[in-house]
């Protein structure tokens, strides 16, 4: 993926069509501007996806980002974003933001809102008398040419309302129409000028007139969608810190390390292998290595974890983490797009704009409601113009403002966001919204072993040479030992890795054959070992079972290894070796699973070591259901019966082997440390590494959906009871415009409600895991 700046995008509308057809699809994030509903984000998706050349786009809602794909070839980037400001938006690429901008639109709104309060005021007065007359308790006497003053200055105090405040209205209205689709706004602005032109035909014709509620509408439209905005702020604040929170510059070191001179460059401008300089203060600008210099990161926003990491050489460092004291020396790896940060910023932004099922089908017709409701108000106009004809058009104006789907649209994106926001400030990543449904409906935890419940840095304890030959004893030892950190550096296995690290620390002579091992068909098999040919012999390193299988001779475990995880090496001929490793169990493994049983969740360890090594890890966890020496074919087939009994399962692991089993799960749970397709496939990471988080995200993820079926069922309740009240004539305009406004801004605090009990849930599961620190 190729993120391009605005530079190189101005370049992209002068290049010529011959030399852009040579160029592969682009992806470029935009960052977008003036959005208020659903309705907004179908529009702009709808229009650009019909602009040739491009692939795919989708809207964040609640980052007011999106994720572009399109062919340079075709179009440029510059013409992209003109089709966006055409609609009445603002659009820029990632690498600019939008703060400025957004800055100068609340000032304005501010404005906006301000005139449209103060005229309120005003006209109350002037609107005041009329509904007094006739009250002889307090003397509502008002004359023809008095009347008719007060009408007039009301008209005077609308008029900036209806030309200065309302243009917002108009304006997306306008933009709605001249694209055949039916907007927030259309009814809106149906609503206020029928207000309006029919109390200034009141004015000089004779009958009631509605300034007041014109304005009052107004008002409260364009106040709550000011707090609507400041809201959706707060509940995507955690969100927007990560989306933003890639570096923009650094120091690039020109000739190290014959020189420190520096050059300040952008981000995207570096190549993987450059050195950079990175100072007290300043944010890590590419995922690397430490070269030189000694120092602290805060990598809090990333992983969680509030203690600073100690960073010295070969140290790995991650993009957007900040270097706290020193100043480090490091060798970028992975830039741009490519780092971890991007990567899982990209997952995040998927997650938020993906819906659960139960509010799918809401969403998929909110738009429609609009058409349904100008029907209903057409039809009630024409049926009151024969029982009461001064009242048709008061009435139908109320069906239009007291319904809006804006409620039915805001229901999901607030609290989606908010709980991917908390979960990523405790180091738990949603990669895909739909898991913070299934998370909250789930009856099953399954974790794997090795790198999940333990810390998966296995230590090599003892090994035994069990093969036999007339040469001399220390050569097969060395000869054993060379072919094991051959095979063993070709897997990332926590066990082959631990094998690989204890050999690699032993002196040369112990490890090193004078042999050359030249490997054939060279492979690994998930959750059993690895095999290569050498010299016409099959050679396995892995799980016991696993090279048996290729000699059949079978092996008694000593009485010292109970307990410890063994690997073993051999060819056809026998047995060659065996290594016995430990693992510590991690040490919120235990209050991990009590925390998640005492919420009535049933766990389950499965693993693929020896029976005797897991049920050890059981008895320490206080899990009640264990299964060893399990194939990863044999975990999918676990899941798939559990499933078909009802079960919701959630899979808790790290590794290849897993990937059956988590890709089968209802939701996949893939630890911070675990093997990227892992982590590329899995439904949540847990960044944090800590165990005791999962019970914080079904917490969480339960209460966030809660909310998010109590604001549909206020949304819907709401225009059940809206609908026909309007339509009997019971609700005036100015009622109509204040249940619209109170409906829209009660779906948005709701989702405020997540945040308040986030602290809650924070303190009853962080704090004593801090305390013991």
């Amino acid at each position: 993926m190729n993120q391009i700046n605005s530079d190189v995008a101005n370049e992209y509308g002068s290049l010529s069509a011959s030399h852009l057809q040579t160029e592969p699809a682009q992806r470029e994030k935009l960052s977008l501007s003036g959005m208020h509903c659903a309705a907004c984000v179908q529009l702009i998706e709808f229009r650009v996806r019909q602009l040739p050349g491009v692939l795919s786009f989708n809207i964040n809602v609640a980052s007011h980002r999106a994720d572009l794909l399109w062919e340079p070839s075709q179009l440029s980037l510059r013409k992209i974003i003109a089709a966006i400001v055409d609609l009445g938006y603002a659009a820029f690429p990632a690498n600019q933001s939008p703060d400025e901008h957004e800055r100068q639109e609340s000032k304005m709104e501010l404005w906006r809102l301000f005139i449209a309060g103060f005229a309120m005021m005003q006209i109350m007065m002037y609107a005041f008398p009329a509904y007094l007359v006739p009250v002889p308790q307090v003397d509502g006497d008002l004359t023809p040419d008095l009347d008719r003053l007060l009408k007039l200055a009301s008209l005077l105090i609308t008029i900036p309302v209806i030309c200065f405040s309302s243009l917002p209205f108009f304006r997306g209205a306008i933009r709605d129409i001249r694209n055949r689709y039916v907007g927030m706004d259309v009814p809106v602005s149906l609503g206020i000028l029928l207000t309006f032109f029919a109390s200034i035909w009141a004015t000089f014709k004779g009958g009631a007139v509605y300034y007041d509620s014109a304005i009052m509408f107004v008002f409260l439209l364009l106040g709550a969608r000011y707090i609507e905005a400041r809201v959706q702020r707060k509940t995507t604040a955690a969100l927007r810190v990560l989306t933003q929170l890639t570096p923009v510059m650094a120091q690039r070191m020109l000739a190290f390390p014959s020189s420190r001179q520096t050059e300040l460059v952008e981000t995207q401008a570096l190549q993987s292998g450059d050195y950079l300089l990175v100072a007290a203060g300043e944010q890590i600008p590419a995922d690397g290595i430490v070269i030189e210099g000694y120092s602290e990161c805060d990598e809090s926003l990333m992983t969680g974890e509030s203690r600073a990491v100690v960073k010295d050489k070969n140290a790995k460092l991650i993009a957007g983490s900040i270097n706290l004291n020193g100043v480090l020396v490091m060798r970028a790896a992975a830039v741009g797009n490519a780092t971890q940060l991007s990567a899982l910023v990209a997952m995040m932004e998927r997650a938020a704009t993906e819906k659960p099922p139960l509010v799918q089908l809401a969403d998929k017709h909110a738009s429609r409601f609009l058409l349904v409701i100008l029907c209903i108000a057409l039809l009630t106009a024409v049926v009151w113009w024969q029982i009461d004809s001064s009242r048709a058009i008061w009435i139908a104006i109320s069906v239009i403002v007291v319904t809006c789907p804006c409620a039915l649209s805001l229901a999901t994106p607030g609290v989606m966001s908010a709980a991917i926001g908390q979960l990523a400030k405790q180091g738990i990543l949603v990669a895909r919204g739909r898991a913070i449904e299934s998370l909250a409906r789930a009856t099953h935890f399954v974790f794997d072993k090795t790198g999940t419940l333990t810390y998966g840095k296995l230590k090599l304890l003892d090994s035994i040479l069990l093969a036999t030959d007339d040469t001399d004893h220390a050569m097969l030892d060395v000869e054993a030992n060379a072919i094991s950190l051959s095979l063993s550096l070709n897997s990332q296995h926590p066990v082959s890795k631990a094998i690989a690290d204890a050999l690699s620390a032993k002196p040369r002579q112990e490890v090193f054959s004078q042999k050359v091992l030249e490997w054939i068909d060279l492979h690994e098999i998930p959750g059993a070992g690895i095999e290569a040919k050498m010299n016409g012999k099959i050679y396995r390193l892995g799980r016991l079972d696993f090279v048996q299988d290729l000699h059949g001779v079978p092996y008694q475990v000593p009485e010292q290894f109970s307990g410890k995880t063994l690997s073993a090496l051999g060819n056809e001929q026998g047995w060659i070796a065996v290594y016995a490793l430990a693992d510590c169990l991690r040490e919120d493994a235990a209050e991990a699973i009590k925390t998640l049983q005492e919420r009535g969740l049933k766990t389950l360890l499965l693993s693929g070591d020896r029976i005797d090594v897991v049920q050890k890890i059981a008895v320490d966890c206080g899990l009640e259901n264990a299964r060893g020496e399990l194939s990863p074919g044999d975990k999918y087939d676990i899941i798939k019966r559990m499933q078909a009994d009802g079960a919701v399962v959630v899979m808790v692991g790290d590794g290849m082997n897993d990937g059956p089993a988590l890709s089968l799960a209802d939701v996949s749970i893939v630890m911070g440390q675990g093997a990227p397709i892992s982590q590329s496939r899995s439904d949540l990471l847990l960044m944090s590494n800590r165990l005791t988080d999962l019970a914080y995200g079904v917490k969480l993820s339960s209460f966030a959906l809660k909310l998010i079926r109590q604001n549909l069922t206020w949304a819907i309740a709401y225009n059940l009871v809206a609908i026909p009240a309007a339509v009997t004539g019971l609700l005036e305009p100015w009622h109509a415009a204040l249940g619209m406004s109170l409906s829209s801004l009660m779906v948005v605090f709701n989702a405020l409600r997540l945040l308040a009990v986030n602290q809650e849930i924070r303190s009853i599961y962080v704090t004593e895991m801090q305390s013991k620190r």
